[in-house]
């Protein structure tokens, strides 16, 4: 018996929904399978690009879009374990497999007989009878081709080619060394006086985190759900400011894990690619492909808001100035003092703190939130099954049904852990299409990094978690109401400034007051969320937004200056952050929210390089998409909702993005609502 009758990558998936075989397969499986799948793509390939007979819709375009179904699943199995689950073996892997990817995507871009196929398609697309998704398919499949290096001549292409497999090692060890300093970092509390100031949901996570890696007391961590919590109540100014650091400082450490001349070689091919393409800039090649457009149009969206965020975080650092001087502490306010101090004003002024929130918070209502929301509106309804072996003892599965049929499957996988990425992401197992006829039933997952409780009690979320769980189910709808032919339309391939409306938009229903009374339930009493607290949420909602949106804006800003500087071989990464962040006049009591050594949006792979903005840019879609709601008067307008549902939800790609959204609210989007939302105009 040869390897591939005993490798299960590469057998019929004989599984329940065709979910990969996640108790079979190991880490060794996967270099055999992906040789064995990347030749038969090549093979499918050859077939299409050198056929004799002229090309047609069917014999070229759709038998594209078709190919590579074998490699497509093992590709997303491997995606998601290095993602969620990624041991040491799997990471060995990863980085070989890196290049040998970008390899075999240069091989389908740059090969001349397919190209020269779908070209002949694309001069003639206005004779041809094609359906409305048929020529989406046609121009968006022969943009790719364009924008991979098609049209370049051979020595081009060649060069072209060579960068994108260095790209890939170099973005693949940039995510692996962010990896390796967050699992790296500890911060143990030995003592009652290590303690100071923490409520019992982070002492709990601390004493979880602990238990999980073997030590006696609590740790901190640098899980997202952990560290902030802890920055936010720790009392001990000296341990903030060590978290703080751990956290900020990730990829900035000399050694194996330094990040710092992996992104300048990084930002150096980038500047290589764009210029081979034919322009100026990697930024101006990166946006040309995005409802932006260029780099001015996503620096005005940007400039609209970081001028009236300075002045209100300005204001709120005053009011921090005044609380620390209230409490004896030291006026001169540092980085890791401004959540603590934060959440010290609040308390003060809205009687409100995430200690007496967050009870009524519990994980599990907020799923049964999310659905019900789903269900309201786009008749949704979600069925747990168990007993089916999954990649982790934490993830959950669901089925997904609509108007009486299975429609996808859907994945939680809600906890930190050491060798998972940080932050929050949606992904898939499968693609949401219509091959050959046959309806290909998409699988979805949404990773999250909440705080573990301990055995037997329930994990209880901030507001910050709950909006990021709403934010990722958000993004899992987008490809679970997936309703189109062709898999490369299919969900979230989309451009990358629209593809955040989805998900934005529905962290909307997160803060609605009867989604709330309905499911916000105190987890030991069952008591409905008193009417007067959700008063204090409310009052509270844009606390602190000068900060929040000064954070988030000066990262944007500073990847967009980053990849328009013209020669960056001898650029030093963190000083250009700094001197950046002096030129635009960053608070010095505020850090990016991402620094540069660590930022994996920008550094991790291509797809937000360049194009952090585009989170700002789809809040201005969010924000005014919402205002249909409000206008109709009702959260949950079944009218609103079926425009969402058929315009923005289920139409992945097959429509361009600016019709889409016109479709959706009857006009083009406009600014003032995204600011407003963020409380930088008047309401």
């Amino acid at each position: 018996m040869n390897k591939t009758q005993t490798n299960p990558l590469l057998q019929p998936w004989d599984t329940p929904y065709g979910l990969p075989p996640f108790d079979q397969v190991k880490p060794e499986h996967f270099i055999p399978a992906f040789e064995v799948a990347l030749a038969e793509h090549l093979a499918e390939l050859a077939r299409i690009g050198q056929q004799a007979a002229a090309p047609t819709v069917d014999n070229t375009l759709v038998a594209f879009d078709a190919s590579g179904r074998q490699l497509n699943r093992v590709s997303l199995l491997f995606s998601n374990l290095t993602s969620s689950d990624n041991p040491p073996a799997l990471q060995t892997v990863e980085l070989a497999m890196a290049p040998r990817l970008a390899a075999h995507s240069n091989a389908i871009y740059l090969d001349e007989a397919l190209f020269s196929r779908i070209d002949t398609l694309f001069r003639q697309r206005d004779t041809l009878s094609l359906s409305a998704e048929e020529r989406r398919l046609l121009e968006v499949v022969h943009q790719d081709f364009v924008r991979a290096g098609a049209r370049l001549d051979p020595q081009a292409r060649a060069r072209f080619a060579a960068i994108n497999e260095t790209l890939a090692e170099l973005t693949t060890r940039f995510s692996q060394n962010v990896l390796a300093d967050e699992a790296a970092f500890q911060l143990p509390l030995h003592s009652e006086a290590d303690f100071a100031g923490l409520p019992d949901f982070v002492r709990d996570g601390a004493r979880a985190a602990a238990e999980a890696r073997g030590v006696e007391g609590g740790l901190i961590t640098l899980s997202r759900s952990l560290v902030m919590p802890f920055l936010t109540y720790s009392s001990r100014r000296d341990l903030r400011e060590i978290a703080f650091k751990g956290w900020s400082q990730r990829g900035e450490h000399a050694g194996e894990h330094d990040n710092r001349p992996l992104a300048r070689e990084i930002l150096v091919l980038r500047q290589e690619q764009a210029r081979l393409m034919g322009y100026a800039n990697y930024a101006e090649y990166a946006l040309s492909a995005n409802m932006a457009r260029t780099p001015a149009a996503a620096q005005d969206l940007l400039s609209q808001a970081w001028e009236p965020a300075k002045n209100r975080a300005a204001a709120e650092a005053a009011d921090l100035v005044a609380m620390a001087a209230s409490l004896g502490e030291p006026t001169d306010i540092a980085p890791w003092d401004w959540r603590y101090l934060a959440e010290k004003v609040r308390v003060q002024r809205y009687d409100l703190d995430d200690a007496e929130v967050k009870p009524y918070f519990s994980l599990e209502r907020m799923i049964e939130a999310m659905f019900d929301c789903a269900g309201r509106l786009f008749g949704l309804s979600f069925v747990e099954k168990q007993g089916i072996p999954l990649y982790h003892p934490d993830v959950r599965l669901w089925e997904v049904h609509r108007e009486g049929r299975l429609i996808a499957l859907f994945l939680g996988d809600n906890f930190a852990r050491s060798n998972k990425a940080g932050g929050a992401w949606m992904s898939l197992f499968r693609e949401q299409s219509r091959h050959n006829g046959q309806d290909v039933l998409p699988i979805v997952i949404n990773n999250n990094n909440f705080a573990k409780a301990g055995a037997g009690q329930p994990s209880l979320l901030s507001a910050d978690d709950v909006r990021t769980l709403f934010h990722e189910f958000g993004h899992g709808l987008h490809g679970m109401l997936s309703n189109v032919r062709f898999e490369r339309l299919s969900g979230t391939n989309v451009l990358r400034d629209f593809v955040e409306l989805p998900s934005q938009i529905y962290e909307s229903w997160a803060a609605e007051q009867e989604v709330l009374e309905k499911h916000a339930r105190h987890v030991e009493t069952g008591e409905v969320i008193p009417a007067s607290l959700l008063e204090r949420i409310a009052a509270a909602r844009l606390f602190n937004q000068g900060f929040e949106t000064v954070e988030y804006t000066a990262s944007a800003l500073v990847d967009l200056a980053l990849h328009q500087v013209s020669d960056p071989s001898t650029l030093d990464i963190s000083r250009f952050e700094q001197d950046e962040l002096a030129r635009i006049g960053m608070p010095s009591a505020i850090t990016m929210r991402h620094r540069l050594p660590h930022f994996n949006h920008v550094f991790a792979g291509p797809y937000y390089a360049s194009g952090y903005y585009v989170y700002m840019w789809a809040q201005v879609l969010d924000a005014d998409g919402f205002d249909a709601f409000v206008e109709a008067g009702n959260p949950f307008d079944s009218a609103v909702a079926e425009r969402l549902y058929r315009f923005i939800y289920s139409a992945g790609n097959s429509l361009d993005p600016a019709e889409a959204f016109r479709a959706f609210r009857g006009r083009d989007p406009e600014v003032r609502p995204m600011l407003r939302a963020r409380g930088l105009v008047e309401a």
